[in-house]
């Protein structure tokens, strides 16, 4: 899958950089440049074919829209997309772990307070489930 992604980005960089070219020649067009202008359009055309085949070779490919909208849109990093979920998912699991040690504390303490007020029905309950608890 890296060989058609690497093809790709090498077109890519490839429209971009002529793209930047034509934007240098038109703004400061003499006509003399006409042909230069010429060619490097047909260039862009050319290179806009070379995108459009290999678009087979990574159709099946996943972009979260977030990356577009949230990333590229906002002229940010798309790289930063990663960062980001990993750093999300990091807070949610220290979230969650956090959770869990609560429910811990709470079981025990409750377990505790329950063989205080019920220790006959606690053995009976302790002696039903085979559990050390």
């Amino acid at each position: 899958m890296s060989a058609p992604l690497e093809n790709l980005e090498t077109q890519l960089e490839m429209f971009i950089e002529n793209v930047r070219q034509i934007r240098i020649i038109v703004s400061d067009f003499q006509p003399q440049g006409q042909n230069v202008l010429n060619q490097k359009i047909n260039s862009l055309v050319t290179g806009l074919q070379e995108i459009d085949k290999l678009r087979s070779q990574v159709q099946d490919v996943y972009v979260p829209f977030e990356v577009f909208f949230d990333y590229i849109d906002q002229d940010k990093n798309p790289q930063l997309y990663t960062k980001d979920c990993v750093e999300k998912a990091l807070a949610k699991n220290e979230e969650v772990k956090g959770k869990i040690e609560s429910l811990k504390k709470f079981k025990s303490n409750l377990l505790i307070e329950l063989y205080k007020t019920f220790p006959n029905e606690m053995n009976s309950y302790r002696a039903y489930r085979k559990d050390s608890m």
